[in-house]
């Protein structure tokens, strides 16, 4: 799924009534090939998720953080490397693999190898992936489907242990789909490649209409089973996403409609903190861009005083002043 500045999710699906024609969704090796000596490049959360599932399974593991990443001596015997997704392509130990043909995998899709079995939903996006990841989510578990949601928002994908049946719902960055993430980005193109790589083994897609992109296309003005329950025309366009994908998955409008209903979004997320008279405290901090910001705003016809603050990214601020809503009545700054 990818829902990029002005434009609402795309998203890459599979389900009973598509299976005949689900693809995998990143470059195949053999799936069920074992290797013996498996470096893993960065020890975060992801990290230590993928070598513990290495060791579970019998393989020998190096593990690398920056303590240790400058010696490529590390590589000899090694048959695979797993990277971390805040690890950058350019670093000389994952250059050096490559030279040699070592495989190069990210977690991700380590984690996708060892849950190949299952049927998944995959999700990209520089705003609203984890929002409708979640709710296909719930969606599902309305259906009395098992699901699993994992990944960026969250459980790391490779430390995932799903039922037997068990659909996966994966949100993805644009760094584990690729080696570039927003802020390393050298051009907008290379992150957008980055983020369509999720199509390049699929062969159904649901698009947003009128980007003239080939697929099942859906938009925020979509007849729904319910209106959802979280606030938003950016709500309303996942909302609308997630449909599609639920309905491609075989689950029935009662279902959708019961998730849409009930579903009052995440954490951080337009979250309603408290209500006391008639004034309402909302928590959008993970509104990290100026597009995710803009689109919180625009949720609410009442009065408004905005905070805002963090860390700048490079953005250009004067669009998003000049085309703040009147009803914006104060703003208060903080951060950098």
């Amino acid at each position: 799924m990818v829902r990029d500045e002005d434009h609402g999710p795309l998203l890459d699906h599979g389900g009973r009534s598509l299976l005949g024609r689900l693809r995998p969704l990143l470059p195949l090796l053999p799936a069920a090939a074992r290797v013996t000596r498996t470096l893993v490049y960065g020890l975060a959360r992801s990290g230590l998720a993928a070598a513990a599932a290495l060791e579970a399974r019998g393989d020998e593991v190096v593990r690398v953080d920056r303590d240790n990443e400058d010696d490529l001596g590390l590589l000899l015997g090694v048959d695979l490397l797993v990277k971390s997704p805040g690890v950058p392509a350019e670093r000389p130990l994952v250059v050096a693999a490559r030279e040699r043909g070592i495989p190069v995998w990210s977690e991700i899709e380590l984690g996708w190898r060892l849950l190949a079995p299952h049927p998944f939903v995959g999700v990209t996006g520089t705003n609203g992936k984890t929002t409708t990841c979640e709710l296909l989510g719930a969606i599902f578990r309305a259906a009395s489907r098992p699901v699993v949601v994992a990944g960026n928002v969250g459980t790391p994908l490779s430390g995932v242990h799903a039922p037997e049946n068990a659909w996966i719902v994966c949100e993805m960055s644009s760094f584990q789909l690729e080696d570039v993430h927003e802020l390393a980005c050298e051009t907008f193109a290379r992150y957008r490649d980055a983020k369509f790589r999720i199509f390049e083994r699929a062969r159904t897609h649901v698009v947003p209409r009128g980007l003239g992109l080939a697929g099942i296309t859906f938009s925020a003005d979509d007849a729904l089973p319910a209106e959802p329950l979280m606030p938003g025309r950016h709500n309303r366009e996942n909302a609308a996403a997630a449909c599609v994908a639920a309905r491609a998955a075989g689950v029935g409008d009662d279902a959708i409609a019961e998730a849409l209903r009930t579903f009052p979004g995440v954490p951080h997320r337009l979250e309603l903190i408290r209500e006391r008279e008639g004034v309402r405290w909302v928590n959008d901090s993970k509104a990290t861009n100026t597009s995710a910001a803009r689109r919180g705003v625009e949720a609410y016809d009442g009065s408004i005083r905005l905070i805002l603050g963090g860390r700048a990214k490079g953005e250009d601020f004067a669009p998003f002043a000049r085309d703040l809503p009147p009803n914006v009545v104060s703003i208060y700054l903080v951060g950098e």
